[in-house]
């Protein structure tokens, strides 16, 4: 984690930097107008923007580091893949749901750009998805 705090720093500074020679390069490449209409201000702000959005993940990360008060097995250089290895979850290899699921998304998204008579069809579909994904395991042969 020490090394991704490091990049986002140098991230934000790069991002500030930058900002900072694109608005003077506008107002140079602009010469006969008014300051406010020399600077190309969405251009300006995104980079500025991208650069406190860098320092902002980066203060966090180093607010964890301090919080957590010991050194993560990435950052350790003796350190085993194993190490490192979270119990993520039990996910079901045979099941359909997310399928069903993310296809009654879309079906809901499409409705929301072309019509809302469509929403309601995804919606109902979206909502069967997410009981038939949470009881799975209720019945049927994997049943508990």
């Amino acid at each position: 984690m020490k090394t991704n705090i490091a990049v986002l720093w140098i991230l934000t500074v790069f991002f500030v930097v930058v900002s900072t020679a694109y608005t003077a390069w506008n107002i140079i490449a602009h010469p006969g107008r008014p300051l406010v209409n020399q600077i190309e201000w969405v251009g300006t702000i995104a980079l500025l923007l991208s650069g406190i959005l860098s320092a902002l993940i980066a203060f966090y990360l180093m607010l964890q580091v301090r919080r957590q008060g010991g050194e993560l097995p990435e950052d350790s250089l003796v350190a085993d893949i194993d190490d490192g290895d979270p119990e993520v979850g039990e996910f079901s290899p045979w099941s359909w749901w997310p399928l069903v699921l993310a296809g009654a998304a879309g079906v809901f998204l499409i409705g929301l750009a072309i019509g809302t008579w469509l929403s309601w069809i995804g919606g109902a579909i979206l909502v069967v998805a997410l009981v038939g994904w949470t009881y799975e395991y209720y019945r049927g042969y994997f049943a508990r």
